[in-house]
Parts: C-alpha cells; structure tokens; sequence
C-alpha cells in the first residue's frame, strides 16, 4: 500500500511584472503552508516531489517535514495525466509522497484517482490517497481518497 499526499501550492502573489514561475507566497499562504505542514506531518512522508516554481517550492519547504525534498521543473507545467507518468517513476522505497503542484492538473489527479468527492482545490489544499499496488502500476480509478483538507 502506497500513500499519495497531493498539495496545490498555497496562496501566491500577483505582482505586475513578476513572472508566474517567480511569484512567491502572501503572508496567508506562508500560513497555510505551516498548517498543511502540522496535518501532513503524522503521515510521515518519505519524499516531497514538487514543481521548482518559487511559490510550490516555498510550500514544500514551510510544511517543515523531515522528508527529502526534490524539484522537478517538468510539474510546472503537467498536465494530470504527465503527472501520473511521473509518479510512476518514484522508487519502490517510498511509501509516502507529497507532490506539490498547481491547479488544474493537481485536482485532476485527484479526481482522476480517486474520483469526483473533491470538488475545489483551492490553493494549500491536499488529498490523501491510498494506492493499492507499486508506484509503477498507478493509474486513473486506482487510488482511495481517505482524507482531504481546504485551509
């Protein structure tokens, strides 16, 4: 059994000028993030796998959990169905992922996995779900949503 934890990145920015991959936190969403932090961290994830944009990364790092943390440019722009290759991929040893990443393609994960019972994914939310099987072998309908949270 695998535990997939899926986080949309937490509240950003929107400075004129500012490039999308540059944009950082607001104040409430480095909040968010910390709270995310505290409900994730008895889940004991051994990885965090998240885009390398400032403000997904930002959230990774301010969950505080003591899993390693590694940046993949490539989740920035993924589509749900690239993020389901990239999952596939993860090392036999993980037991417990975070993936940070940005909407749509988070929440279509999610509903592509576990189906419809999430209905907005607003940023700093998460879903926890169950896999059956391998990384290798996740695919669309195979997860168990167990739990989820909205700041």
């Amino acid at each position: 059994m695998k535990t997939l934890i899926v986080l949309r990145h937490a509240k950003a920015e929107h400075i004129p000028g500012v490039l999308d991959f540059e944009r950082g936190l607001t104040n409430r969403g480095q909040r968010n993030a910390r709270e995310a932090g505290v409900l994730i961290g008895p889940l004991k994830p051994d990885l965090i796998l998240s885009s390398a944009s400032k403000r997904t990364k930002e959230t990774a790092e301010l969950l505080g959990l003591a899993a390693p943390l590694e940046l993949d440019r490539d989740i920035y722009e993924a589509y749900a169905d690239e993020l389901l290759v990239l999952l596939r991929q993860v090392g036999p040893d993980v037991g417990t992922l975070v993936l940070v990443g940005h909407n749509p393609s988070v929440h279509e994960l999610v509903i592509g996995l576990a189906g419809d019972q999430v209905d907005t994914f607003p940023p700093g939310a998460f879903a926890v779900i169950e896999l059956p099987g391998p990384w290798s072998e996740i695919d669309s309908g195979t997860g168990t949503l167990v739990d989820s949270h909205r700041p």
